[in-house]
């Protein structure tokens, strides 16, 4: 069945990070890019950008989705954060994860969070609006395309690059939490930790240029 990418609207209080980026509007908070999860610590990193730390930091201090926080980075109104959830937190990316999905940006739009994500099917479209559903999150699809299979031979992929990604997709490296680190899937592939998480940037950054950044008029709109 054909694989698809979706850009999707969710929005719940219960959703990790929600009432910091409510209270907090003109701040922007996004995943860094290829971090996911720190493996076995639940800990989450982001990039968030904002005129004002101080105040961003106490609308984390207040939110209830948030156990606990650090700021590791910090270049003018940028840094990255490291994020502890709640245990009760909503964690959509999670449900992403759960679903064989890869998350591939988010974007705080007020209280509510624009997810682009590429999926397997539309059977795991349909799993993602079950557990909004069942979680009471604000769900509606914005966009979705359609492509041929994840593992399929694509000429934009390098052998090496499709290799790399189906193994660390099947180690559970896209995970969150992750079930492999980095560490892992180079051991795998036998090559050094540098080698492989370039590999696997150089093959995301493929796919997302080939399937993401798509011509509207070669999409299938729903």
């Amino acid at each position: 069945m054909d694989d698809i990418t979706a850009t999707l609207r969710v929005k719940s209080p219960d959703l990790a990070l929600t009432e910091t980026v409510a209270n907090v509007a003109a701040a922007t908070v996004k995943p860094v890019s290829g971090a996911g999860t720190a493996p076995n610590l639940g800990a989450y990193l982001f990039s968030v950008r904002t005129d004002d730390f101080e105040r961003f930091e106490a609308a984390l201090r207040g939110d209830p989705t948030i156990e606990s926080f650090s700021r590791l980075v910090a270049d003018g109104p940028e840094a990255v954060y490291r994020f502890e959830y709640d245990p009760d937190a909503t964690v959509f990316s999670a449900a992403i994860a759960a679903v064989d999905g890869i998350s591939i940006d988010w974007t705080n739009d007020g209280a509510a969070w624009i997810v682009r994500v590429w999926l397997p099917d539309r059977e795991a479209l349909a799993s993602l609006w079950e557990y909004a559903t069942d979680h009471d999150v604000e769900f509606s699809l914005e966009r979705v395309y359609e492509h041929t299979s994840f593992a399929d031979s694509r000429p934009e992929l390098t052998d090496d690059q499709r290799d790399g990604l189906l193994l660390a997709l099947e180690m559970g490296y896209f995970e969150e939490p992750r079930a492999a680190t980095l560490s892992d899937v180079a051991e795998e592939l036998g090559v050094s930790q540098p080698a492989a998480g370039g590999l696997l940037r150089r093959g995301v950054r493929r796919l997302v240029e080939s399937r993401v950044a798509v011509r509207s008029e070669d999409a299938t709109g729903v």
